[in-house]
C-alpha cells in the first residue's frame, strides 16, 4: 500500500498529514509506529487524518500519537490540517468546522497567514477530564515517587495537569512528566505541562505529551497552561507562550468562554512511502 504525505509542523510540533477525503484509509497500530519511526520511518510527534464530515461541519479530523493510540485534540495540529485544506484547494473558506473526538473546531486563517483556533471551553470537572478525585478543586496535591506535588487538571478536549516551575530548562520533564502521564489517578493518562512564569503575560513551557514524549511545542498544552495560571490569580487575560519551537498567543476571557490560540503552521515536504 502506498500512502502519500506531508510532513508539516507547528513550532516543531511535527505531523503528517494523510487525505482520507479521496481514498479509504485505515492503518493499525503497528502501522502508525512504524510510520511515525524517526530512523526506520517519515518521524513524526501525531499523524493528522482528513477525513469527510460525518454531520454539517466541513471535515473531520482525526488524531493518532506517535504510539498509534487515537485522541480527542491537538492545537498545533489544527493549525496544521487549515494550511493543509487551504494549500490543497480543499476549501477556500478562511474559516472552517472540523469535527474532533472531542467535538467541533473552528480555526480560522488570518491575513498575515497565521491560524487562530476556537479551542472550545475549558474543562474542570474532575469526572469529565477524566481524573480521579473526590471533588474539583483549585489544585491537587498527586504523590509522585514518595512526594507530594502541586498540580492544576483540566481538558482542552484532551486531559492537562499543568505544573508551576521556577525554571522550565532545569524541569524534570522527562523524567517527572512520564511519571504522572501513567499516574492512576489519569484513567486515559494526561499530558504533562511544565510552567515559567515571566510576567503576567508571558510564560515559558515545556509538554510532555501523552503517548508522544516531550514535543517543542503543544498548542493544548498551551491553552491548559494560561488557564490554570489564569485561575491561580498569576496572569492577565492574553498571554504569549514561549515553547522550544517557537511562540503562541492565547487568550482566555475566562468563566464559560472558549479559549483561542493563535499561531503559525508550516509544510516542511511531501512524498510517498510504501507500507
Amino acid at each position: 500500500m502506498k500512502l502519500k504525505f506531508t510532513k508539516m509542523h507547528g513550532l516543531g510540533n511535527d505531523f503528517i498529514v494523510l487525505n482520507g477525503t479521496i481514498q479509504k484509509i485505515e492503518l493499525n497500530r503497528q502501522q502508525i509506529r512504524k510510520l511515525a519511526d524517526r530512523h526506520f520511518g517519515i518521524g513524526f510527534d501525531q499523524l493528522l487524518l482528513i477525513e469527510k464530515a460525518e454531520g454539517a461541519a466541513d471535515f473531520r479530523y482525526r488524531i493518532f500519537n506517535a504510539d498509534g493510540g487515537e485522541v480527542e485534540q491537538c492545537g498545533n495540529g489544527a493549525r496544521c490540517f487549515v494550511r493543509y485544506v487551504h494549500d490543497h484547494g480543499l476549501t477556500h473558506k478562511n474559516e472552517i468546522r472540523i469535527e474532533t473526538l472531542s467535538g467541533v473546531i473552528s480555526p480560522k486563517l488570518e491575513t498575515n497567514g497565521n491560524i487562530t483556533v476556537n479551542m472550545g471551553k475549558p474543562i474542570f470537572e474532575p469526572q469529565a477530564i477524566p481524573f480521579i478525585a473526590e471533588k474539583r478543586e483549585p489544585t491537587y496535591s498527586l504523590e509522585v515517587q514518595d512526594r507530594l506535588i502541586t498540580i492544576s487538571v483540566l481538558s482542552m478536549g484532551n486531559p492537562h495537569a499543568v505544573l508551576v516551575v521556577q525554571d522550565v530548562d532545569t524541569a524534570p520533564v522527562e523524567t517527572e512528566g512520564a511519571l504522572i502521564e501513567t499516574h492512576s489517578c489519569f484513567p486515559k493518562k494526561v499530558n504533562v505541562g511544565f510552567m515559567q512564569i515571566v510576567d503576567r503575560n508571558h510564560i515559558k513551557l515545556r509538554v510532555f505529551e501523552r503517548g508522544a514524549g516531550e514535543t517543542l511545542a503543544c498548542g493544548t498544552g498551551a491553552c491548559a497552561a494560561v488557564v490554570a495560571g489564569i485561575n491561580l490569580g498569576l496572569l492577565d487575560r492574553q498571554v504569549v507562550v514561549s515553547t522550544r519551537g517557537g511562540e503562541l498567543t492565547i487568550r482566555w476571557p475566562g468563566d464559560d468562554e472558549p479559549v483561542w490560540m493563535t499561531g503559525p503552521a508550516e509544510t516542511v515536504f511531501e512524498g510517498e512511502i510504501n507500507l
